[in-house]
């Protein structure tokens, strides 16, 4: 059994509109809502072993605050330049490529693949997944090279605004 937790990055600044889509950073509510999410992670008694970001500066900067709130280092963090902006099929092959030994996995990437990947794994039906929000599931495998035909089980779904 493995447990995969896809997360959106966190609010981004829009106050250069010249900057490129790929550096704008975390905008204030962003700074705070990364390792306030991570924390509320974390008061579940979740771990994760591995995180996987998209290397757009947002959503890496995003992991990097879950790595922080859970003692790991960003040497820890592979980051994937597929993620960044990936559709539901780079998700899956992204997924299916990690290494077997992360049994609790940790996924940054952004809208609108994100939640279209959300979508084709749940019957959850998102609009969208709010920034920094944290879709869970189980996943019935020993291995992530099964994950697309393997059962998977919803375990939460998370974000800043929710009362949780």
């Amino acid at each position: 059994m493995k447990t995969l937790f896809l997360v959106r990055h966190a609010k981004s600044s829009w106050d250069d509109p010249l900057q490129n889509d790929f550096d704008r950073p975390l905008n204030s509510r962003g700074k705070k809502d990364a390792p306030a999410m991570a924390k509320r992670l974390q008061d579940r008694k979740v771990a994760i072993d591995t995180f996987v970001s998209s290397p757009a500066k947002r959503a890496k900067r995003t992991a990097q605050a879950f790595a922080e709130i859970y003692h790991s280092t960003e040497e820890k963090i592979l980051y994937r330049t597929e993620l960044y902006h990936a559709d539901a099929e780079t998700f899956f092959a992204v997924i299916e490529s990690l290494a077997d030994s992360g049994k609790n996995i940790a996924i940054f990437s952004h809208n609108p693949g994100i939640t279209d990947f959300v979508n084709r794994l749940s019957v959850a039906d998102l609009v969208e997944m709010p920034t920094c929000s944290i879709f869970a599931l189980t996943v019935e495998t020993n291995e992530w090279k099964n994950f697309r035909k393997a059962k998977k089980g919803f375990l939460f779904f998370d974000y800043p605004k929710s009362e949780s």
